[in-house]
């Protein structure tokens, strides 16, 4: 599929999402907060584990919420992250910027800059940002830009916009974090394997779990993180591929199909505190699931250490 080809569809797609969102209502929907009672896991994290997708919510007396923000959440702050954290033994995140708080990045760079070297971040940027402000960002502490192509979180991103901020990025070394609705990703996969920097599929590719393996989505997902050195693919949001619910063992195949296809080039996220899930996970069961990911500990080694070590830059 040529570049006409992938845009014309993505119109299409844009068109179909903007009636829905033409007749939904006007209210900012609320939605749940995290699972407050957070098991301690059986799976003991390995020594220097990231989380490589992770949240933070306000306060919004610091860091207030965008106006044109398409859900609000119950705040889930720095304190709550940490304590979490601690209790999962998890010693280092990549804070990937929400919806919620638009492009400003105040709230990952507060928790960066806290952190002691811990925590770097993923922002989201439109054309405004220039290389200077780029460049102010990446001294802060972060690595990626994230595009979001999903329609509850307001619609496709603009392909041109993300396209125009490819040659910005590309000399800080910074990857492209996608957000793809599933159909997307053969949409895309084209335009993808020409990119000049690395980039990321959020979430699995979200697939259906009730479909199985052999869905044409996930399928394509699979071919493009073969087929492309610089495809990398994050294995995280179990509870949204999963129609069985908790303990959400249907999701296991999808990631481990994953892993087992380029376990150099995948990462693993808690995806707390979870906006806009249908089942809300424990994160201590999210945490017993990577062994059943990834049975071989050197390949735990590298989903949960050596990849994202490798990818974020961390020292």
């Amino acid at each position: 599929m040529n570049r006409r080809d992938c845009l014309a569809a993505m119109t299409a797609l844009a068109v179909t999402q903007a009636a829905a969102a033409q007749t939904a209502p006007r209210d900012i929907p609320r939605i749940a907060g995290p699972d407050p009672d957070t098991r301690r896991p059986n799976f003991v994290m390995p020594r220097g584990a990231v989380d490589s997708h992770t949240h933070i919510f306000g306060p919004q007396t610091l860091f207030p919420f965008a106006e044109t923000r398409p859900y609000t959440p119950p705040e889930a702050p720095l304190a709550a992250f940490a304590a979490l954290h601690g209790k999962l033994g998890i010693d280092r995140a990549v804070i990937v910027n929400a919806t919620v708080h638009g492009t400003d990045a105040r709230v990952v760079a507060d928790a960066i800059a806290r952190s002691g070297g811990r925590y770097l971040g993923i922002v989201n940027i439109n054309d405004s940002f220039d290389a200077k402000q780029l460049a102010a960002l990446n001294e802060q502490g972060m690595r990626g830009c994230r595009f979001t192509f999903v329609g509850h979180l307001g619609g496709p991103a603009n392909l041109d916009v993300l396209n125009r901020a490819i040659p910005k990025i590309a000399p800080l070394g910074w990857h492209v974090d996608l957000y793809l609705e599933p159909q997307m990703i053969p949409v895309m996969a084209p335009m993808l394997a020409n990119l000049p920097v690395r980039y990321v599929i959020d979430h699995m590719g979200l697939p259906n779990a009730a479909e199985g393996l052999d869905q044409p989505n996930f399928v394509a997902l699979l071919k493009l993180l073969r087929e492309d050195e610089k495809a990398w693919v994050k294995i995280s949001g179990p509870e949204r591929a999963s129609r069985a619910g908790p303990p959400f063992a249907d999701a296991v195949p999808f990631a481990r199909a994953l892993i087992d296809t380029a376990p150099d080039r995948v990462i693993w996220g808690s995806d707390w505190p979870h906006p806009n899930v249908k089942f809300m996970p424990n994160d201590g069961d999210l945490v017993d699931l990577i062994p059943h990911y990834a049975p071989d500990p050197a390949v735990r080694q590298k989903l949960l250490v050596d990849n994202p070590v490798r990818l974020f830059g961390f020292v």
